[in-house]
């Protein structure tokens, strides 16, 4: 699961940050990728945002670029609320955090649910708030200072990802993974995906300053076809993400 831009992906992120009180702390988060429109992690068109840094390691993650904790880059919760203000006014439909692993820098994680339930309030917009995380729910029970960083999400998709145990679950990489609703919003957008099965996976591939990025879930064998496909249109892979 990967993004693109630095900047959300399009031209209208780059707004001007509200001003800031010079006394307050800078919050921010270590990032992979933020991207913009997600359509394949989440109901509708969404911001995505990919945490840098994950031990949990999971053998058959594709995203092992995000596990390094000095990867990455800033974003603060200025730069994101900017960032959101522009997807709210493009009609984006919700936010979907990924990584990495989020619940590794849970103060950051939950900065910025605050910003983005700030911002959806100030636009009248009803866009929800969706979490990935790897930590299973008897993790979360047994270390409620780290979960409560994920009180602002509306839905959270829990549980390690299980190479051995793929899904066909709607936007969940193994069978294990739980999706949760938290709110009214949340089982409103998601109740209709709890067990939702579709037939094929929804996944972006997109190819920028040499690299190819794809999100979403796949299921097995999808990386090797897309693999293959490139190859056929000419694109050789130097090294991939989703092997060690």
């Amino acid at each position: 699961m990967a993004g693109l831009s630095p900047d959300g992906g399009s031209p209208a992120a780059a707004v001007a940050a509200p001003e800031r009180d010079p006394a307050a702390p800078t919050v921010a988060a270590l990032v992979s990728q933020v991207y913009r429109p997600v359509t394949s992690l989440g109901p509708g068109r969404r911001l995505g945002i990919w945490f840098q840094g994950c031990t949990l390691a999971c053998p058959g993650c594709m995203s092992r670029h995000t596990w390094e904790a000095t990867g990455g880059r800033e974003l603060t919760v200025e730069r994101f609320a900017a960032l959101w203000r522009s997807a709210l006014a493009d009609g984006l439909d919700g936010l979907t955090v990924s990584g990495g692993e989020p619940l590794e820098q849970p103060a950051a994680l939950a900065a910025l649910l605050a910003a983005a339930d700030a911002g959806r309030r100030r636009a009248g917009r009803p866009a929800d708030l969706l979490v990935y995380t790897g930590w299973e729910p008897e993790e979360l029970a047994a270390d409620p200072a780290t979960a409560a960083a994920l009180d602002g999400a509306d839905a959270v998709i829990t549980g390690r990802y299980r190479a051995g145990r793929p899904t066909r679950l709607a936007w969940r990489g193994s069978a294990n993974q739980r999706l949760t609703t938290r709110t009214a919003l949340g089982r409103e957008r998601y109740a209709p995906y709890l067990d939702h099965r579709p037939e094929r996976p929804e996944l972006q591939v997109r190819v920028s300053e040499g690299e190819v990025r794809v999100i979403g879930v796949p299921r097995p064998g999808d990386l090797g076809r897309i693999e293959r496909d490139l190859v056929r249109r000419g694109v050789t892979l130097r090294e991939t993400s989703w092997r060690p």
